[in-house]
């Protein structure tokens, strides 16, 4: 089998699945990747092959990398081959990273220097739900009840919907930019100049607002999110109920905000000042 007929078919496979474009494109990109180092084709790829490959590109790459890379050509070969290469490769530990999470002033800072309007818009409403940015750039019109306050994330990550809250600081802005797409005719809440948002105009405008803001630490889309979920634990709402905010299935996910929280720390009081109290 030629590598492109390897490539469509795999392709085929993970749309039957229905995973999502994120992890097609990063699935066949893998795979590509392996199949152009090797210049073999893909019945003549062996284990040592790939252990090769790892060796060559991956030894500084994060876990997060490594394990990705294994599960695309897992997936690949199980699929279109009905054999597993990866079966004897030993996967690193995933890092437990602490996030970088902005405060709340830092948050206020970054979005008053945004100038533009929609885009003061975009990254408040980034914030405000705790949304990804890819559920931002495809989130449309009819997703968003403003006489309740509610919107809607539509097949998100891991294909689940969820709802999510509007602030009422945001009602009005919305209002105005759901008038103006639907002036155009657009369907999508937020589009780009003559053509769908992307996820990379949403980077560059974070990215701006973070430098003009002075902000020193690293900030992008998912920044924010962080710093969504962060506040909340700190304003005293239940881990159980920012995990459904968040979407995330597995309450394990959202634990790691509770070892960031700096503000719960500080209100943590050590037993021994209770011991010279009078």
């Amino acid at each position: 089998m030629e590598k492109i007929e390897f490539l469509r078919k795999l392709e085929v496979e993970l749309k039957i699945i229905k995973y999502s474009p994120h992890t097609l494109k990063n699935y066949i990109k893998s795979n590509k990747k392996l199949l152009e180092f090797t210049k073999k084709d893909p019945e003549e790829i062996t284990t040592d092959d790939i252990k090769t490959y790892m060796a060559e590109y991956l030894s500084n790459k994060a876990s997060s990398s490594i394990i990705l890379f294994l599960a695309s050509l897992k997936f690949a070969y199980k699929n279109v081959l009905n054999k597993d290469l990866t079966l004897n490769i030993n996967r690193p530990k995933k890092e437990k990273k602490i996030p970088v999470v902005l405060t709340k002033e830092e948050v206020k800072r970054l979005i008053d220097s945004i100038e533009n309007k929609k885009s003061k818009l975009m990254v408040s409403l980034m914030y405000a739900a705790g949304l990804r940015v890819s559920e931002l750039v495809n989130l449309k019109i009819n997703a968003l009840n403003l006489d309740e306050a509610i919107g809607l994330v539509f097949q998100g990550k891991g294909r689940k919907d969820r709802d999510f809250r509007l602030p009422s600081f945001l009602i009005n802005d919305l209002k105005e930019q759901i008038e103006n797409q639907k002036k155009v005719k657009e369907d999508y809440l937020f589009t780009g100049y003559n053509s769908k948002l992307t996820t990379r105009n949403l980077q560059k405008i974070v990215n701006k607002a973070a430098i003009n803001a002075g902000i020193k630490k690293s900030v992008h889309c998912h920044t924010l999110r962080h710093s969504y979920a962060t506040h909340l634990l700190e304003n005293g709402t239940d881990i159980r109920i920012i995990q459904e905010l968040l979407g995330h299935s597995d309450l394990n996910t959202t634990q790691i905000y509770s070892h960031i929280s700096k503000e719960q720390i500080k209100k943590v009081k050590s037993p021994f000042d209770s011991l010279y109290e009078k």
